[in-house]
């Protein structure tokens, strides 16, 4: 079943290569706060396989082990992810910090407050992207972001920004975790099959998005999650389909140069 799948995979890839297109493959990493052997096993896969990590650090919880520990893992790149990653929704909304439930000057100054310590922490190596906890944030906050110096914008999938616009938005596509069986690595089956499927609609899109965002948790990843992303980048390196991408492609060289670290 597993072989069939990856076959089908290498199968759409191949007509990616036939069709002249090529898929950028990158990595977002979310919830960094303090460093683990999880986090050093995820350092280890980015140099194994010389892919960049857009790392997404909760800034009023992470602490300055995780800046020292960076420090000797240039490739994982440390970016923004909310502030506190407390739900202010209502019962029986869906889960955000950065839903229009509060005053949008206390949800701006706290998200200030959160770029501030991660600059404090990680200095000219901060990656001016925001990462929403649970991947939803208003069109409205998020069309203030460039004003806040940000230059870069990730959610998954479908999120869109609104008509105020915002920062150059970069979607993961695929998340790695199934939240709803106990935060557990989801089947390869299941992931090739949704992967398979994705690229196909891309494929024939006349004007496709040529990334394709993978979404990690090292906190949650069990041997399934870290053998399928193992298998993954073993299988794509080198790929004629395939190049490896990170931050500084996606969101552009302003993405550091946002930054006023003065």
């Amino acid at each position: 079943m597993t072989d069939a799948a990856w076959s089908a995979l290498l199968a759409e890839l191949g007509r990616w290569a036939a069709a002249g297109k090529r898929l950028d493959l990158w990595l977002r990493d979310d919830d960094a706060t303090v460093p683990s052997t999880q986090l050093d096993r995820l350092a280890a896969l980015s140099e194994r396989f010389a892919i960049p990590v857009l790392l997404a650090s909760i800034p009023l919880l992470a602490q300055e082990t995780l800046a020292k520990r960076l420090e000797t893992a240039p490739l994982l790149r440390p970016c923004q992810h909310g502030a506190w990653h407390r739900n202010h929704a209502p019962p029986g909304e869906k889960k955000s910090e950065f839903g229009l439930h509060r005053p949008l000057p206390d949800i701006l100054a706290e998200i200030t407050a959160g770029q501030q310590r991660l600059r404090e922490l990680f200095g000219s190596r901060l990656v001016s992207v925001f990462v929403p906890p649970w991947n939803r944030i208003h069109p409205d906050v998020a069309a203030e972001l460039p004003g806040l110096g940000f230059a870069g914008l990730s959610c998954f999938r479908n999120f869109a920004l609104g008509p105020a616009g915002g920062p150059r938005l970069v979607n993961t596509d695929l998340d790695l975790i199934d939240w709803h069986s106990g935060r557990v690595g989801r089947q390869p089956g299941d992931l090739l099959a949704e992967m398979v499927r994705l690229l196909a609609i891309r494929r024939l899109d006349p004007e496709p998005n040529q990334s394709f965002g993978l979404l990690l948790h090292h906190h949650d990843h069990d041997n399934t999650t870290w053998g399928f992303l193992t298998n993954l980048l073993a299988r794509l390196s080198g790929h004629a389909a395939v190049a490896f991408s990170g931050p500084d492609a996606l969101f552009g060289a302003a993405t550091y140069l946002a930054m006023d670290l003065d």
